[in-house]
């Protein structure tokens, strides 16, 4: 395909103006698809993430939809901003497209990322196409704050908090797992199956539930992208605790203990280490648990039209202890470790 059909396309998929303007509700963009850069107006205090996806490294096309990456690459970096409790702003979206690649599946590549970023009122401001031997998204957000003191770092817990997670646990792997074969649907109704599919393809960032633990004073908060036993050990390392979870207090999604019986696993450890969920790991001072009782009724809906359990399913999985910077688990036969990156 050449360039210039491909940038054409995008900006009728992103709803441009006749002119080739901002579409309408863009917000704070100034301009954006066509000129050399984007020009965008502030809001107080940028929150920045980058996240980028390979095939056959982070997915493989041949298993997902275009529109299905498109969308898994959005909400990656989306559930970086609901890990700070950031308000989400614009996208910028670079794609470099593998040699023979159709030009109707960049295009649902783009927009599946836009339905996604549209939902959570954000905007893609621009980006870059390139080749590359292998397909590439990279997608960098941008949230804004107008105070700092409402963002939540790794960094921040303290012995006496409570850990928490939000949702259910183990959905996106055992969907995984089926889409490779490892595992059968033996046993499984298609409506658990699809819902188990659609948990790995399409993962929701929980942006109300991380602006609502914020305010519930969390002290430090990471989503689960890498699975809770490494993205735990993040809080704990950068906060300088000792964090203990309950294995057993886990929430496991339906159809995770019929995968991980298939696969040999004990199903909270694979819960805890199969990893892609994009749930929220926070830890709390007590005064939250007490708080969530009195007002059960949690945030906004936008974070559970997906029918997921976001809130008020908020379970409380462990406790911060003064230590080293370590994790361990409660319950567990040894050493429990999702996915680690390596070069």
């Amino acid at each position: 395909m050449r360039e210039l059909e491909l940038i054409d396309c995008l900006e009728r998929v992103l709803g441009a103006g006749a002119d080739g303007s901002p579409p309408a509700g863009a917000g704070r963009i100034v301009r954006w698809l066509g000129d050399d850069a984007s020009v965008v107006r502030s809001a107080g205090y940028a929150v920045t993430s980058v996240d980028t996806v390979v095939d056959g490294v982070h997915f493989r096309s041949g298993e997902l939809t275009p529109a299905e990456i498109g969308h898994r690459a959005m909400g990656s970096a989306l559930s970086d901003l609901a890990a700070m409790a950031a308000r989400p702003g614009e996208a910028y979206l670079a794609l470099a497209l593998a040699p023979g690649t159709e030009l109707a599946d960049a295009v649902a590549l783009i927009a599946g990322a836009q339905r996604l970023a549209a939902a959570y009122g954000v905007s893609i401001a621009g980006g870059d196409v390139s080749a590359s031997s292998v397909l590439t998204v990279t997608v960098t957000v941008v949230g804004w704050t107008r105070d700092p003191g409402d963002l939540v770092g790794r960094d921040g817990a303290r012995p006496g908090d409570l850990v928490a997670v939000t949702g259910s646990l183990g959905a996106a792997g055992a969907g995984l797992a089926l889409l490779e074969h490892r595992a059968r649907p033996n046993g499984l109704t298609e409506a658990t199956v699809r819902r188990l599919h659609t948990r790995y393809a399409r993962p929701e960032p929980r942006v109300s539930a991380g602006a609502a633990l914020s305010a519930l004073g969390a002290t430090a908060m990471v989503d689960l992208s890498d699975g809770l036993a490494t993205d735990a050990r993040h809080l704990a390392r950068r906060s300088s605790v000792t964090i203990e979870l309950d294995l057993s207090a886990l929430p496991l999604a339906a159809g995770v203990a019929e995968v991980a019986a298939q696969l040999g696993i004990d199903a909270a450890s694979y819960a805890a280490t199969a990893g892609e969920d994009y749930e929220l790991c926070a830890c709390l001072p007590p005064s939250a648990r007490t708080m969530i009782q009195s007002d059960p009724s949690g945030p906004a809906a936008s974070d559970r039209r997906a029918g997921s359990d976001t809130w008020p399913g908020l379970t409380w999985i462990g406790r911060v202890l003064e230590g080293p910077g370590d994790l361990r688990f409660a319950g567990a036969a040894g050493e429990l470790s999702g996915y680690e990156h390596s070069s």
